[in-house]
Order: C-alpha cells, then structure tokens, then sequence
C-alpha cells in the first residue's frame, strides 16, 4: 500500500475513532442536566457512564477476533453504523432505560474502533514512526475523552443535552458513507470460528464484578455475590485462554514483563482519568452551583493543551523512550489529584482549573507512549491481542474506577451531610485517594520501567 493511501486509511480511522471517543466522557458534564430532568440520583446516573465503559471493554476482546476474521473496511463501517444507531437512539430517548441503551448501542461501535485504529497503525508505519501516529490517535484515545466535557458545556447550555447525541450521530453517519470509498483491507483475514463459551465467560464476568461494585453501599450482600461470581467466570475464561491451542484471547502474551508493566499503568492511569472526569463537573455544578458553560471553561486550557501534547509526547517517545515521559506524566496526575484536596469554597475557582491543566498534561505525557511502548515488545502477530487486552482492561479500569469513586464520594458525602449526595468533604477524601493511586503509578514508573528499559 502506497503511502498515501495508507494515510488515507489511518486519517478515516482516526476521524471515526475521535467522534467515538468523544462520547467516552463527553456526558459528565451533561449528568447534572441529566439528574434534574429525569429525575436521578447520582448512583443511577452514572451508569451512563459505566454501563458504555463496560460495554467497551465486553467488546473490546471481541475485536481480537473480528479484526482476524473480517476485513478493515467491513469491522469500521459496521462498528460506525452501531454507533450511530446508538446515537440517534439516545437522542431520542425520553427515559433512562432507552438512553441506557441507547449508550450500550454506542459502546458496542466504540470498542471495535479504537483497537482497529491502533493494529493499523502498527501494522502499516514503520517502528521509527509508530509513536507519532500514536501521538496523533491519542487525539481520539486520550484528548476527545477530556476535550468532550469542555465542548458539550457550551453545547449543552445552547441547545440542550439532547443535541450531543444528534450531532454525533449525524457526523458518524457522514463517516460511514465516506469510508465506503477511503477505507481498504491492512491485514490478512482468517475463517476462524467463535469461542462463544468465552465470550459468555469474559461478558459475565466483567459485569459480574462491575455490578457488584458499584452497588456495595445500597446492596451489600448482592454486590458480594456478584463479585464472587465475577471473579470466578474471569478465573475459568483466563484458564480456557492459557489451556487453549486457539484462545478467544491470547493472554500468553502477558508474561511479556514490558507489555504487562504498559497494562498495569494503563489500568492505573484510566481508573483516575475516568473517575475525576466525572467527579470533576460535580463538583462544579452540584457542589459549586456553578453553570456548564464555567464547567466547560475551567476544563478549556486543560483540554487545548491536551490536545496539543499528544502528537509532542509521540515523537519525543519515538527520540527518547519512555522513562521521562512515565515518570513526569505520573508526577503531574499525583500533584492534580493532591490539590484538590485544597479546594473548600466556589473561590478556587482559578486553582480547579490550574489543578486540571495539570492532570491533562500528565495524561498527555503517558496516555498513548506507554501503550506504543507495550505495543513494540510484541511480535506482529499478536498485535490484535495485544490491543484487544489493553484497551479492554484500562476501559474496564476506566469503568470499574468511575463506578468506586462515585461510590465514595457519595458515601463519604452522606457521612459528613446525611441529606447531601456531593459535597466537598466527599470530593476531597475521593480525591485523597486517587491521590495515592497515582502515587503507586509514580513508583511503579520510577522502578519497573527504569528495569524494562
């Protein structure tokens, strides 16, 4: 494949994968509006949330196979068809169980697109310009993700809530249609055959635990069951995986040392990234009574210049390595989630918005190096894999750690004020102890990656 057509190929991906990301995060600031209108507590809301980080990282390790058993052009249309569908139907939706779906409908387009995008890559740029590209897709990846809370703030305060569903799916659609033309096969299809009892396995699984985790403090000994059910269906799919000659999911590759050090700091890094962002528009608009439009202007600088670090961090990766990148990105997301420790009243204002500059550029720094990192320690032939088990377990981290905060910061909101669900005594222990998980990333960045160099 020319080198124009294979950027042609990469800039339709990328475009897809940027419109999809941009629904990750793109209704925590939209949940207030939400909450009031259909009448939520915050538990219920952010299954909004959860429920499409889950149906991501169900449909993540799916991708594995479908990228093997199907070609580029017919996984990306499809995968944008179901996202637009899902889309329109949240649009629509006039109650919390259609939009609930509406959002699963999403997730499920989402989660094939990104690691489609990343196995592209991989496959058709050379190893000296792979951390560029990546750069770039951490556009999508990376800075959609916290660049949408920004962009739906203003959008949301002018025509509704409704209206980021009908714009995205209007601009997936205008995707789909261009792909039909741009979008050729990168890689070899395969008529492998479906291990449907895996698939049962890892989808019971995830839910199983994720469930049970985000209902501990409502109901505690359902949450244990489901938890304990979780665990074993996770425990037979992982020994179906290691055991089989044809694994729906080929977790071998996790005892290489280099990628599961890039697994672990993904999942670490998501758990926070996901969890602030939600907790962030809380903050703003249900504990500081501010509107969504402040909301979305006190993310700005943070969101521009994630945007703009991304494509940097890649080719400093590409001329430099990983280490400095890991340790900084740790740092700064430490000392983010520390200062907000600090904040007690609506004046600190400027210095929410400092704190959140800060996080952005620190998962900026880390974000996509440290999967290209991971990545490269892999042989080709097992990048489907090796995407597919990254971007299912940060996602899941993703969801698992917006689920917990929320947890905690509504627990922790009841115990200072039993009539309150966010106040700034439950912000500030949740973010007490994100502070220290990303403290344990900083030394885990500091240590292992010093040795795996």
């Amino acid at each position: 494949m020319t080198t124009k057509k294979a950027n042609l190929v990469f800039t339709t991906l990328l475009t897809g994968a940027i419109v999809t990301a941009l629904l990750q995060t793109s209704l925590t600031t939209a949940l207030p509006k939400i909450m009031q209108e259909l009448s939520l507590t915050a538990l219920k809301a952010q299954w909004l949330t959860s429920a499409f980080s889950l149906a991501m990282a169900i449909m993540v390790p799916i991708s594995a196979y479908l990228i093997k058993r199907y070609t580029t052009r017919q996984i990306f249309i499809s995968s944008m068809i179901l996202f637009s569908f899902g889309s329109l139907l949240s649009w629509y939706g006039s109650n919390f169980t259609v939009l609930l779906l509406g959002r699963i409908f999403q997730a499920l387009g989402s989660g094939i697109v990104l690691p489609l995008t990343q196995v592209v890559i991989m496959t058709l740029y050379p190893t000296e310009k792979q951390g560029t590209a990546m750069g770039i897709l951490g556009l999508a990846s990376g800075a959609a993700p916290v660049i949408a809370p920004t962009l739906t703030g203003i959008v949301i305060d002018s025509w509704g809530w409704r209206s980021i569903f009908l714009i995205t799916g209007i601009i997936s659609l205008v995707i789909v249609i261009f792909a039909t033309f741009s979008v050729k096969n990168v890689s070899p299809v395969n008529k492998i055959q479906l291990d449907y009892v895996s698939l049962l396995l890892c989808s019971g699984g995830l839910t199983g635990i994720l469930v049970g985790l985000s209902s501990i403090s409502t109901n505690l000994y359902e949450s244990i069951i489901l938890l304990v059910i979780g665990i074993i269906l996770i425990f037979i799919f992982s020994r179906r995986q290691i055991s089989s000659d044809l694994p729906f999911l080929n977790l071998k590759i996790l005892k290489n040392s280099k990628f599961r050090m890039a697994v672990i700091i993904s999942m670490l890094l998501y758990a926070v990234m996901m969890g602030s962002s939600t907790i962030y528009p809380i903050l703003v608009q249900t504990v500081m009574k501010k509107s969504a439009v402040v909301s979305a202007l006190i993310m700005l600088p943070g969101s521009l210049a994630m945007a703009l670090i991304n494509p940097l961090t890649g080719m400093f990766y590409d001329r430099f390595g990983i280490n400095k990148l890991a340790i900084s990105g740790s740092l700064l997301i430490m000392i983010s989630c520390f200062g907000i420790t600090f904040i007690n009243s609506t004046r600190d204002v400027f210095l929410l918005g400092i704190l959140y500059l800060l996080r952005l550029l620190g998962v900026g720094c880390l974000m996509m190096p440290i999967v290209t990192w991971g990545m490269q320690s892999l042989p080709e032939e097992e990048m489907a894999n090796g995407t597919a088990i990254i971007t299912a377990l940060r996602t899941l981290s993703g969801a698992l750690g917006t689920a917990v905060f929320m947890e905690v910061m509504t627990s922790a909101s009841h115990f200072y004020n039993a009539n309150s669900t966010a106040n700034y005594y439950g912000v500030k222990f949740t973010f007490k102890i994100m502070t220290l998980l990303a403290l344990i990333q900083l030394i885990i960045s500091i240590i292992g990656l010093r040795k795996k160099q």
